[in-house]
């Protein structure tokens, strides 16, 4: 492999980054990484009727926030600047002008009505060879008709026939097309904008791109690129098409199988890195056993050689083991600060912010290993901040210890609590065992008790080290309430 490649991540803004675009920028920035080489961020911006306001800046939100850094871009301006299309115009006016002078291209002034009559005649007569315009041999006196309509004309390519187009993938191996399949493709519209296809063969000649890797959805435009690099005379890249990203029912990834914008997992609570190492084996991978990798190991074993030509299933269930894998590979400074983070971006309902780090750090320990994403922490430990408890759905259980009654053995948990010297997990615990046994309680059902009286909760953090956090005086109160709250049902 040839050091110092030019690799570039290309996105439109006209919507949300999805996973598989994320994809895309992950691939090329790892095999810049790996090869000592240059991740360029190029927007690719020319189609302004399906711009969204805010897209460019969710796509470098995405990638900062994924630790997807880039060389040369937006806000990194570098020798072949700017990075926006929509200010690089006279480089794809004048190529497209220098084709058109060479007699490899020509006007044509069809408007959209015209295009569609045209292209369903040609589908009917002609459907195994490409379209080719009306105005392909347009006389002077229809351009001056055209011309007086104030009619003002795109640039369409003439691309060769007779030949045969081959490209050689780094992913999938010899492909070839035959030429005549080709359309007569517009490469300048109206506007003065350049279509896809020859701004991104003029840029990517124009930034030294060594190295295209798309997603394979661009596969059949391919030749397209190729014809106009042959008839620019310049020299291609090296391609690679990246497998597509399936759902589980093997159709395309969409939103009907959930979430797929990367910001959307943001919110979700996913770990950037869990994500990171999720997406890079959507059609990668080292070998097959291992699946957990950081970003400095993955740059340094990532290659081309190892993505597959097959689908690549998006697996949930997976993507939330894999988070809460490396939730728990967290210390639990970083998980808190990972918690405090999550919050000022996406603010709890049922907790005040800001709060206290030190106390958020005591109660992290007690839910970490139960954890999947950032987001279930509100609803897992929201009981520790909150002022008053709702006892109404546990009444069954407050009842059920048959051998007492609950306000007696609850009167009786407070004089204990109150004499422990020190509120540890491991005194209140023995104290508290010591209790059920001289009270003939059923440590199960007595602690399932104390359970709800402290937490409101059946399922909780283990309850002597929740105790132990609350401290003695608000399990006191908590108590107090609980009793209350069984009187006044009675």
């Amino acid at each position: 492999m040839n050091t110092n490649p030019r690799v570039r991540y290309a996105p439109s803004p006209t919507g949300q980054p999805h996973i598989g675009n994320i994809r895309t920028a992950l691939f090329n920035w790892l095999f810049a990484k790996r090869y000592g080489g240059t991740f360029i961020i190029r927007i690719e911006d020319t189609d302004q009727t399906r711009m969204v306001p805010g897209a460019t800046e969710n796509i470098l939100e995405s990638l900062e926030w994924l630790g997807i850094n880039w060389d040369e871009g937006p806000s990194i301006e570098g020798p072949y600047k700017p990075y926006f299309q929509s200010k690089r115009l006279n480089l794809y006016q004048k190529a497209a002008y220098k084709l058109l002078n060479e007699g490899k291209a020509y006007y044509c002034y069809c408007n959209s009505e015209e295009l569609t009559r045209a292209r369903e005649v040609h589908a009917k007569h002609h459907s195994d060879i490409g379209y080719r315009d009306n105005c392909y041999n347009i006389g002077e006196d229809a351009i001056k008709r055209f011309e007086d309509q104030n009619r003002i004309p795109a640039i369409r390519f003439k691309s060769p026939t007779g030949t045969i187009i081959v490209l050689n993938d780094i992913v999938r191996g010899k492909v070839s097309w035959k030429s005549d399949i080709l359309d007569d493709f517009v490469i300048l519209k109206s506007d003065g904008f350049p279509t896809y296809h020859l701004a991104s063969v003029l840029d990517d000649t124009a930034m030294e791109i060594s190295h295209v890797f798309r997603a394979e959805e661009w596969l059949p435009s391919t030749p397209k690129h190729l014809a106009l690099y042959s008839s620019l005379e310049l020299d291609p890249p090296i391609f690679g098409h990246l497998p597509m990203i399936l759902g589980p029912d093997r159709s395309k990834l969409s939103k009907r199988h959930g979430a797929t914008s990367v910001l959307d997992y943001k919110e979700m609570g996913f770990i950037p890195q869990a994500l990171v190492n999720f997406i890079v084996l959507l059609g990668w991978s080292l070998d097959d056993k291992t699946e957990i990798f950081d970003s400095r190991q993955l740059s340094e074993v990532f290659s081309m050689d190892r993505v597959v030509k097959s689908g690549a299933i998006f697996n949930r269930e997976k993507l939330d083991w894999m988070n809460g894998y490396y939730i728990r590979q967290m210390s639990v400074e970083q998980l808190t600060d990972s918690i405090i983070s999550y919050w000022t971006d996406f603010p709890p309902e049922q907790i005040s912010m800001p709060i206290d780090h030190s106390f958020l750090s005591q109660i992290v320990p007690l839910v970490q290993e139960r954890l999947k994403t950032l987001a279930e922490v509100e609803d897992k430990i929201s009981f520790f901040v909150c002022d008053t408890l709702d006892y109404t759905s546990h009444e069954l259980a407050i009842e059920n210890i048959t051998e007492q009654e609950p306000t007696y053995v609850l009167q009786q948990t407070l004089t204990i609590i109150d004499q422990i010297s020190l509120f540890s997990r491991d005194s209140l615990e023995n104290k508290l065992r010591s209790l059920a046994e001289n009270l003939n309680l059923s440590p199960r059902k007595y602690f399932g008790m104390l359970r709800i009286a402290i937490t409101a909760r059946s399922v909780s953090p283990p309850l002597f080290e929740t105790m132990e956090v609350l401290g003695r005086g608000i399990c006191k109160d908590r108590i107090l309430s609980c009793i209350a709250w069984i009187e006044t049902f009675n």
